[in-house]
């Protein structure tokens, strides 16, 4: 037991013991600086250093297209393809399954049995009285989504009673910046991208409802207005959000804050669309950025 101790001792002394580093000037000697700190503090001091880098390292991967250099992680083109893939592979799936009932039904036919009708769920005899009516979870998200449905929906007596010509509306200029990327609907660029200086404050282009305010992986902080004359505007690669979904805005309300988020952005801009009637408007055609 006090061998024991007397380790313990000698080990805590070694870890108090103070050293001094010196840097010294190699012609004339002169000490440039010092430090002076024991193990326990070069312990604690490298223990912090290598978090601090094992932060930053993750940090560069999980928030900068750093991530997309590591071997395996999927790009925007590759998680397309995956979904296509399971969309062609649960629709082979179900051709498969009215295949085998085919042939199933046919050999029936053959044999004189009754086919089965495959598009049709057998449902099992259940007395009414054996029936318990639960609200299920399903049940909570489709009542949740028909009320923001209901929440988000113009009344027709709030918009205007004839459609206004494009010519007569007022758009209000959602940022002050450069065009760097233009219109081009053949290049599936459907908005115009704007610079500004950094942290300027976007805003909505007319009045109108908020519609959409989310993120998303490709294009980060969006956030989408529905107005009247079946008109909808749309804001991308925002740093911030400033309004909710089924808030009113005017024209000129601060909406968000210009950024860089999203994974199609390569830096820090704006990408504004207009709709109308489902068809994209030139937005420079409408507005003097």
């Amino acid at each position: 037991m006090i061998e024991k101790k007397k380790v313990r001792d000698s080990i805590l002394e070694k870890l108090r013991n103070k050293y001094r580093f010196v840097l010294l000037n190699d012609s004339t000697f002169k000490e440039v600086a010092s430090i002076k700190l024991n193990r326990l503090n070069f312990i604690l001091v490298g223990g912090f250093l290598m978090l601090l880098v094992i932060a930053a390292f993750w940090s560069a991967i999980a928030y900068t297209p750093l991530r997309e250099l590591i071997p395996g992680y999927p790009d925007v083109k590759m998680r397309n393809d995956i979904i296509q893939t399971k969309i062609r592979l649960d629709s082979l799936e179900l051709e498969i399954r009215y295949r085998d009932q085919y042939f199933a039904n046919l050999n029936s036919v053959i044999r004189g049995n009754k086919p089965e009708d495959f598009q049709t769920e057998k449902v099992s005899s259940v007395g009414q009285a054996n029936l318990a009516v639960m609200r299920s979870e399903s049940d909570s998200i489709l009542r949740h989504d028909l009320d923001l449905a209901e929440k988000l929906s113009i009344p027709v007596s709030l918009s205007n009673s004839k459609n206004v010509s494009l010519e007569r509306l007022h758009f209000f200029t959602p940022v002050r910046g450069m065009v760097t990327n233009s219109f081009n609907p053949m290049a599936n660029h459907f908005g115009s991208d704007v610079v500004a200086a950094p942290n300027e404050v976007v805003k909505a282009t007319l009045d109108g409802t908020v519609t959409m305010a989310s993120w998303t992986l490709e294009t980060g902080h969006v956030i989408q207005i529905q107005h009247d004359n079946n008109l909808i505007s749309v804001y991308k690669h925002n740093a911030e959000l400033l309004k909710k979904v089924g808030v009113r805005v005017k024209a000129g309300d601060a909406i968000a804050i210009i950024g860089n988020s999203g994974e199609l952005t390569t830096g820090p801009h704006l990408h504004f669309e207009i709709w109308q009637n489902g068809v994209s408007l030139n937005p420079e055609e409408l507005i003097v950025f």
